[in-house]
């Protein structure tokens, strides 16, 4: 699982982590433990789900580190929060998620699609927030990394949707929160170049 501690995910009965050290030696042969300890490789289609889920909040993280403006800060860090959401849900079984959601852990709900889709619109409401041209990543530092955001939140979704296609009773929320972030990551770059052009 991700991180320099112990994720287990977002809860509202406990931490949501438990601080160990990062060896393990777990995962020296090729496996890692999913929620509850079940034993999986690696290669697993689940491991891979959420781990380009990891990417996306790193990707995110890094658009968050350079951004000077509060809003897009406080947006992104709540996306990032949202992500740990679909980690955990994704890193449960078909087998334990009647546990996990019995144990307090969130799982992705239509109200953090709309939370997302109202930013958007809200954002929406400049007429001069998109550009006339296609646009090309990299106006500002900020709005290339959200840029680059956007493509590794693609990435995820597709992969996702591939997963599903086997997992079917995988959490639908899930695919549509990515495909939202993805347009939300679009916009909030746009956002980025028009305040930077605004100063």
């Amino acid at each position: 699982m991700p991180g320099a501690a112990e994720w287990i995910g977002v809860s509202q009965k406990r931490p949501t982590v438990r601080l160990v050290s990062i060896v393990t030696k777990t995962g020296d042969k090729g496996e890692t433990s999913l929620m509850y300890g079940r034993r999986v490789l690696k290669a697993d289609p689940r491991v891979d789900a959420y781990g380009y889920v990891d990417e996306l909040t790193a990707a995110l993280g890094l658009a968050r580190s350079i951004s000077n403006e509060k809003l897009l800060s406080s947006e992104i860090f709540a996306v990032q929060k949202d992500l740990i959401v679909v980690m955990g849900e994704l890193a449960t079984t078909p087998q334990d998620r009647e546990r996990y959601v019995k144990d307090g852990f969130h799982v992705a709900t239509a109200a953090m699609v709309d939370r997302i889709t109202a930013v958007i619109v809200d954002l929406e409401k400049d007429k001069f927030l998109y550009p006339k041209d296609w646009v090309i990543p990299g106006g500002t530092a900020v709005s290339a990394a959200l840029d680059f955001a956007r493509a590794t939140c693609r990435r995820a979704e597709r992969r996702i949707a591939t997963f599903m296609a086997d997992e079917k009773d995988l959490n639908p929320e899930i695919l549509r929160y990515l495909n939202r972030l993805s347009d939300f990551c679009w916009v909030l770059a746009r956002y980025a170049e028009r305040t930077s052009r605004a100063k």
